[in-house]
């Protein structure tokens, strides 16, 4: 596996790398990697991490997919797996981990002084204001934006045809600002309206030279509401080794090698209670109710965490002295996070452990071989030569899907898909995974506000098909770039066709059933 070889030559060449500075890096074309080392040198044993990834695989009933990991320990990334198509090379759509960087932007910019806590979010925009101004919309401030308590019983909903700030300082305040909590992406969206207002880049933008670039995150992106504002709360794309950066520099207290990039006091702010997420007593066993700071949520094990939708994790354990990364596409992510609590967190050692060649060789083995479950049995069907190449014209939808074609060349199954005006092709192969790029945005917890595609690249896919009888095609296809996938049943009673199509939300049970005719 090609990242099990990039693992190895880079822990060749920073076996002299001193161990007083934890954060010395190989730097390479401006990208940076942190250094590797085995699990034993850090006192974790492989053996312990070969029975995570057992129980992960063992979860796998739809309610826990993990994508990738990355666990890092005393500065050092000890263990690393994705399970393909996913790969190290891929970004991953964050959802609502996003919002952790968002939260760091706003350090930053109040260390240069362009903004302060309390300041108040009406002053940043007073062309977007509703005609009537309540007290506590007057009183909200940033700080009540940044621990998710603005105020509103329901979180403001916005879409691709809105002005988002103006449907935020217009929705209904019924609380006062700093004294409920309630999540709210809008709230964080915000957050990324004003730091663009009073420094006059974007997000990202601003982020590049005081974050991106010294830890060495390159190719990030993220998308931008209609009105040309990142959207703060979600839709950024980055690297699993790119949130163990943000997660150790947390980690870290804000340094970076001999570079204090935030102010040790912000980290401590943002990475410590600063209201309740629950009423009353919290319970110790639920990672939700801890408390939650500045856009990190406070964790069980005097740990905090960025997270995100279907289980995208940055997990800061400061008592260990590690960081645990996870992208995934997890309907029960608190069964995900207790996997971390029964095999990794117990098993990290205060000392050096003994080396032990054998079972970092059984774990090298075991990265290597993961892989996601695809059809693996190849099959054909006396259909496929009726149908290639013909034009499926589909009945009126809610997916706006007018026309479907499957053409078959040799193993290949193409796809092209109308949605609109707009076609899209895909490729699937039986047994294992082809890729492909498209602009197609693909299922999205967050379609309803869909964001702007401005100036993101193309979205890498992999596909598999299979015939699971004569008459039924199912293709799944992955965007391996994201946590979502989707999947198409056709159905043929020639000339009808019936189109069971799925996302992955929920695990297949958002399914919309499509009526069709071969032209």
């Amino acid at each position: 596996m090609r990242s099990l070889f990039i693992t190895f030559v880079l822990f060749l060449s920073l076996i002299a790398v001193s161990c007083v500075n934890k954060t010395q890096n190989v730097q390479n074309s401006g990208e940076i990697s942190l250094p590797r080392s085995t699990p034993e040198a850090e006192g974790l044993s492989s053996e312990a991490i070969i029975k995570f990834i057992d129980a992960i695989e063992s979860a796998r009933d739809r309610s826990i997919e993990v994508h990738s990991f990355m666990i890092v320990r005393h500065g050092k990334v000890l263990a690393e797996g994705w399970w393909s198509p996913y790969r190290h090379d891929l970004k991953h759509t964050m959802y609502s981990a996003s919002k952790s960087f968002t939260s760091t932007a706003i350090g930053l910019a109040e260390a240069e002084g362009k903004l302060k806590l309390t300041d108040k979010v009406i002053s940043f925009f007073p062309e977007s204001l509703p005609d009537t101004i309540s007290p506590y919309l007057a009183q909200m401030d940033i700080d009540d934006l940044l621990k998710m308590s603005a105020g509103h019983e329901i979180e403001p909903q916005v879409t691709i045809t809105d002005n988002w700030i103006k449907t935020f300082l217009a929705a209904p305040i019924v609380n006062e600002p700093g004294t409920v909590f309630l999540y709210n992406s809008a709230a964080t969206f915000m957050l990324s309206a004003i730091l663009q207002k009073v420094t006059g880049e974007k997000l990202i933008d601003f982020l590049t030279p005081r974050l991106f670039e010294p830890l060495g995150i390159k190719d990030a992106d993220w998308e931008v509401n209609p009105q040309g504002i990142n959207v703060g709360g979600w839709g950024l794309r980055i690297k699993t080794e790119d949130m163990a950066k943000l997660g150790l520099l947390y980690l870290q207290k804000g340094k970076w090698g001999d570079q204090q990039i935030l102010t040790e006091e912000w980290v401590n702010a943002a990475t410590s209670e600063q209201i309740k997420t629950v009423a009353g007593d919290e319970d110790p066993s639920n990672d939700w109710s801890q408390g939650y700071g500045y856009q990190f949520w406070q964790t069980t094990h005097n740990a905090f965490r960025g997270d995100g939708a279907f289980g995208q994790y940055i997990l800061v354990l400061p008592e260990k002295d590690a960081v645990i990364i996870m992208t995934a596409n997890s309907i029960d992510m608190q069964k995900q996070l207790n996997l971390v609590w029964e095999y990794l967190y117990p098993a990290l050692s205060e000392t050096a452990l003994a080396k032990n060649d054998e079972a970092v060789n059984k774990l090298k083995s075991r990265l290597a071989s993961l892989t996601l479950p695809t059809y693996t049995t190849k099959t054909t069907s006396d259909i496929q030569q009726n149908i290639t190449g013909k034009t499926i014209a589909i009945e009126e939808n809610q997916q706006n899907i007018s026309e479907l074609l499957l053409s078959f060349k040799d193993d290949i199954c193409k796809m092209t898909i109308k949605e609109d005006t707009t076609t899209y092709d895909f490729m699937f192969i039986p047994t294992t995974w082809i890729e492909k790029e498209t602009m197609r945005h693909g299922p999205s917890l967050t379609a309803r506000a869909k964001a702007s595609l401005t100036g993101l690249a193309p979205f890498k896919v992999a596909g598999n098909y299979t015939w699971k009888n004569e008459k039924t095609l199912e293709l799944v296809l992955r965007y391996i770039e994201s946590p979502n996938d989707e999947k198409f049943v056709f159905t043929f009673q020639e000339p009808d066709v019936s189109i069971e199509h799925s996302t992955n939300f929920n695990f297949y049970q958002n399914k919309i059933s499509l009526k069709g005719k071969i032209n």
